[in-house]
């Protein structure tokens, strides 16, 4: 690239983190194993370093980070705390994660527990694990998050949801009620299609979510609608207040 084409590329820079980062409206990760791609994305060099590029075509995480009308960085857990991923899937948007929370060889000290009930998807986040030091696969049903206590080192500052099936919403606050910390980010990735539609269509279901989790005691944030990069899905964030959870 010329030195000029590399002057534009930065000015359309923006840096979410030191280790997440949008350029020209697409988000990139810093690769916390260099050479080594997850899903054929592309590797980039930017000032020095080898980046990931993260599709929101892939990752409901990703696209809510590049849709949502608050910080984008706000969606992110923090570097080095402990995050707990349920519906993990294949490993993508825990990949990504990963180079956030913990980066090479966990030189942040963070951990995420990554939770899935598939056997196939189990193989492919333990191939992750064995190169990502700080992610904890886990084959375990979400819908029976006491039984997630031994993996987690107490309750978890973030928290993700993506498992489409009916019940999620409940499936969602009972692990928010185990697991979420006080002032903790709780993220529901809500697919339409896997409940009964209320009247009203998507857009109704989804303020009904909303409702349920504000009812728990939950401050909703944002309803992130997805639409053209992931189809009847949208991404709820809320965070837990300082007395969360509140039935305890």
């Amino acid at each position: 690239m010329s030195e000029r084409g590399r002057h534009k590329s930065r000015g359309k820079m923006n840096k979410l983190s030191n280790s997440i980062l949008v350029l020209r409206r697409g988000l990139w990760s810093k690769n916390a194993v260099p050479g080594v791609r997850v899903r054929g994305e592309n590797l980039r060099k930017i000032e020095g370093g080898e980046w990931r590029n993260w599709s929101p075509r892939h990752s409901k995480l990703a696209a809510g980070i590049l849709r949502t009308k608050q910080e984008s960085a706000s969606l992110l857990p923090n570097q080095g705390s402990q995050a707990l991923y349920l519906g993990a899937g294949h490993g993508t948007t825990v990949s990504h994660l990963h180079d956030h929370i913990c980066g090479m060889e966990n030189e942040f000290g963070g951990s995420i527990v990554a939770v899935d009930i598939s056997s196939r998807c189990m193989r492919d986040l333990v191939g992750l694990a064995k190169q990502r030091p700080g992610l904890l696969p886990v084959l375990a049903d979400a819908r029976k998050p006491e039984g997630l206590r031994p993996w987690l080192n107490g309750r978890v500052d973030w928290l993700f949801q993506d498992v489409s099936q009916a019940g999620q919403v409940e499936l969602f606050l009972d692990a928010a009620k185990h697991y979420l910390a006080a002032g903790g980010v709780a993220l529901l990735s809500l697919k339409s299609a896997s409940e009964r539609i209320v009247e009203g269509g998507a857009n109704e279901h989804y303020d009904t979510a909303a409702k349920a989790m504000e009812e728990s005691g939950l401050e909703v944030l944002e309803i992130i609608h997805l639409k053209g990069w992931e189809e009847q899905h949208a991404l709820i964030s809320s965070t837990a207040p300082k007395e969360w959870p509140s039935n305890s």
